[in-house]
């Protein structure tokens, strides 16, 4: 699968912007202090669903409705992020949505997922079991599947790598953490669609570290768990279109502990008063991990969302920040 083009990135920014606007991107002084760089924000926390994947869905929808008027209905397996761009976007195109989640998934994204208008049907012990569930559901009720991973969600969510680096074409580094790797794919997208040399570098968690083994092995390397608190980075089966596309054109990838996500998360709320859950909280950690080696560059980091539950954001509070 070829990355988009900037004149694709740009028709689907278009699209996108019918439903909201462009995210903010701010260099903050006091997370510049703490990590000894220039650090600037990608607030994709700040898009009506509280996280990137919108974007994705917003494009994906568009193309769906109008190459296959047929479909009256889609279904999408999630941990939260992506089902709530999928019922949000399905809402805008007058589809039906039906999500799966697994069982113990974030009382508080499945709560907003429904506020989106989607079904939200509970089922297996992790992603990978409720995708599983969701194929069978999709079948059995004749809905349409939207996958994690595709041509058009990368595409759309490009549109946030062309706002930060149209914005800010000098960073040496981004960090982006890595779910399936739509955001990933879409900020190199971004950078070689505007002829950047831009490091992009991906975070993933320690326990859900299965695009780490796959990049360094040049082929997809699937994990038998995914366990941390950074739901939308809990992979164990990488995308193989993903994983080549990751392997062409990052940098690297940086594994962090749970411990590094929450200390993290405490520091975005102490440094600039923003909500990170645990995947948007990943970037931070990353940089902070290498801090020696980042010493005076210009730095970016995706915050990819702020969607995480009560009690585990106070876990986070009580970390000395």
């Amino acid at each position: 699968m070829p990355l988009p083009t900037l004149a694709e990135i740009e028709s689907a920014a278009a699209i996108v912007y019918g439903a909201m606007k462009p995210t903010p991107e701010i260099a903050w002084p006091l997370l510049a202090e703490r990590c000894g760089c220039t650090v600037v924000v990608k607030h994709e926390n700040h898009t009506p669903t509280g996280a990137f994947k919108v974007r994705g869905g917003l494009v994906y929808m568009h193309g769906l409705c109008r190459a296959r008027p047929e479909v009256k209905g889609v279904i999408a397996a999630t941990r939260g992020n992506h089902g709530q761009s999928v019922a949000f976007a399905a809402r805008r195109n007058g589809l039906a949505c039906t999500v799966v989640v697994p069982h113990g998934n974030s009382v508080e994204k499945n709560r907003a997922m429904r506020g989106f208008g989607a079904e939200v049907v509970e089922t297996g012990h992790d992603f990978q079991a409720a995708l599983e569930a969701c194929e069978e559901i999709a079948r059995e009720r004749g809905l349409h599947m939207t996958p994690s991973f595709d041509e058009p969600l990368v595409r759309g969510v490009a549109t946030y790598g062309l706002e930060l680096f149209r914005a800010f074409p000098d960073l040496d580094t981004v960090y982006v953490p890595i779910g399936l790797g739509s955001g990933i794919c879409g900020v190199m997208a971004a950078r070689d669609a505007l002829g950047l040399r831009t490091a992009v570098v991906g975070v993933v968690a320690e326990n859900a570290n299965a695009y780490a083994l796959s990049f360094e092995a040049g082929r997809p390397v699937a994990t038998n768990r995914s366990d941390t608190l950074a739901d939308g980075i809990a992979t164990r089966t990488p995308n193989p279109q993903a994983v080549e596309l990751i392997v062409r054109g990052a940098a690297r990838i940086v594994t962090v502990t749970d411990e590094q996500i929450l200390a993290a998360m405490a520091a975005y709320f102490a440094d600039t008063h923003n909500i990170a859950e645990g995947a948007g909280a990943a970037p931070l950690a990353a940089l902070l991990a290498e801090k020696a080696a980042m010493a005076g560059k210009r730095v970016g980091l995706v915050l990819s969302g702020g969607n995480l539950d009560r009690p585990l954001y106070e876990r986070a509070l009580a970390v000395p920040a």
